[in-house]
C-alpha cells in the first residue's frame, strides 16, 4: 500500500482457512477439536514463512520493519488468538502484525501518523542545525565587522598623519614641492592648486609666528 511521503506499507493475505471451514463445518466435538488445532498451526506456520521472506526488505521499498497478515474472516482471527493467547505476540516477535477488516483501515491509520510525527520531528532537527550554522556564521561575521573598525580605524589615524606631514606646519612638503616648480624643473603632473595654496598658506602662517616669538624672546 503506498502512502504520503514515498512510504509503503505491506499487507500478506494469503492465509489458509481450510482448516477453519472443516473446524466450522464439523460435526463433532472431537472432529472440531483436531480442526481447530490444524487452523491454529496453519495460521502458525503462515506468521513464520511469512517471517522468513522479510518482505519489507525488498529492494525499492520503504517500509516498516514488519509486515501486515490479513486475515479476510474475523471469525477465523478470533477463533485462532482466542484458543492461543501467544499467537498475536509470537508473530509480533517475527515483525508480523496480524489484522482483519476491523483492525486493518485503524493501524494502517496509526503507522501514517506515526510516520507524520517521525517527518516533523526530523524537519525540526533541520531547522535546529540551519539555525545554528546561521547562528555561527553570524558569530564570524561580526568578529570581522569589528576587526575590519579597528583597521579602518588605525588606517584612518595613518592617513591623517600622512595628509598633516603633507599640507601642514612650517616648511611642509607641498610646499617645499611647489618651490621646486617655481624655480623652473619640468614636470608632467602638477600638484592641485587649491592643495598647493592651503599649503603654502599653512607655511607661511608658521613662518610668521616663528618671527614674532623671535622677536619677543629679543633682549629689549
Amino acid at each position: 500500500i503506498h502512502v504520503p511521503a514515498g512510504k509503503h506499507i505491506i499487507v500478506d493475505a494469503k492465509v489458509s482457512l481450510t482448516a477453519y471451514a472443516d473446524c466450522v463445518n464439523a460435526d463433532s466435538d472431537d472432529v472440531r477439536e483436531v480442526a481447530l488445532k490444524r487452523h491454529i498451526d496453519s495460521v502458525r506456520q503462515h506468521i513464520k514463512s511469512l517471517s522468513q521472506k522479510a518482505y519489507q526488505q525488498l529492494e525499492g521499498l520503504n517500509s516498516p520493519d514488519f509486515v501486515f497478515l490479513f486475515m479476510p474472516v474475523e471469525p477465523a482471527f478470533m477463533l485462532a488468538f482466542q484458543h492461543d493467547e501467544k499467537l498475536f505476540s509470537d508473530a509480533f516477535e517475527q515483525r508480523i502484525v496480524v489484522v482483519t477488516p476491523t483492525t486493518l483501515l485503524a493501524t494502517l491509520r496509526t503507522v501514517a501518523s506515526l510516520w507524520a510525527i517521525e517527518r516533523r520531528n526530523r524537519n525540526t532537527e533541520k531547522i535546529a542545525d540551519q539555525a545554528r550554522l546561521v547562528y555561527e556564521k553570524v558569530v564570524v561575521l561580526v568578529e570581522h565587522m569589528e576587526k575590519l573598525g579597528k583597521q579602518l580605524n588605525t588606517a584612518q589615524g595613518t592617513y591623517d598623519d600622512v595628509w598633516r606631514s603633507l599640507r601642514e606646519g612650517r616648511g611642509n612638503l607641498l610646499s617645499r614641492a611647489d618651490t621646486f616648480q617655481k624655480l623652473g624643473i619640468r614636470v608632467k603632473k602638477e600638484l592641485s592648486r587649491q592643495l598647493v595654496e592651503e599649503a603654502n598658506a599653512e607655511a607661511e602662517l608658521h613662518e610668521q609666528l616663528s618671527m614674532l616669538e623671535s622677536t619677543s624672546e629679543s633682549p629689549q
